[in-house]
């Protein structure tokens, strides 16, 4: 009978590592290609300030050109959040290197997919490079117009704001804090059957 092959002690890590970046890089794929996508659609098929509705009032598209952050915030330092995207890109792709849990990969990828899309607009589109003017035109009553990268950003950082309250580390693991809650209430039903 033939032994079977040892496997190195590293092995599983870097089987789970390389498939949590795999999930990353999938999430964010998704988003990039779907913001690029959608903003080229409006870019060929709308002028700017044009409006369609949707869905009655509750939902239409509106083609406008953001030089600011959400709610056209900050329209005249359109510089700054071109830096602060390539800082926040650079920070989610190196902690990846150390996440082993699929729901933060997720998480991680949807921010990074939202951060590139907006990044490429502010890259690439008008006025110029660096400056660029992000495409928005989801809308929506009484809030702001915003596009596919914007919604994957949000629901990431929904998702690692749950993650966080949850306990939940890079690794999967729970921290020490969400470990005892968790014990104090797996425990709490023995202890009313020892008293009664």
């Amino acid at each position: 009978m033939s032994e079977s092959p040892e496997v190195p002690a590293g092995a599983p890590d870097r089987g789970m590592r390389r498939g949590v970046l795999l999930l990353a890089a999938v999430a964010a794929l998704l988003v990039y290609a779907a913001d690029q996508l959608t903003k080229w659609w409006v870019v060929s098929t709308m002028s700017p300030g044009e409006r369609t509705p949707v869905v009655g009032e509750v939902l239409w598209w509106q083609f406008i050109r953001n030089p600011g952050a959400a709610f056209s915030l900050g329209e005249d330092i359109t510089w700054v959040f071109t830096v602060v995207m390539v800082v926040v890109s650079v920070l989610i792709m190196l902690t990846l290197r150390r996440v082993r849990s699929a729901a933060w990969a997720v998480a991680l990828g949807l921010v990074l997919g939202g951060a590139l899309g907006n990044l490429t607009d502010r890259l690439v589109r008008e006025p110029g490079f660096g400056v660029g003017h992000v495409v928005d035109f989801i809308a929506v009553p009484r809030f702001a117009i915003f596009n596919i990268a914007d919604c994957g950003v949000v629901v990431g950082v929904s998702l690692v704001v749950l993650l966080t309250l949850f306990g939940r580390e890079l690794d999967g693991t729970r921290t020490t804090s969400a470990r005892r809650d968790v014990q104090r209430l797996e425990a709490s039903p023995e202890e009313e059957g020892t008293r009664g």
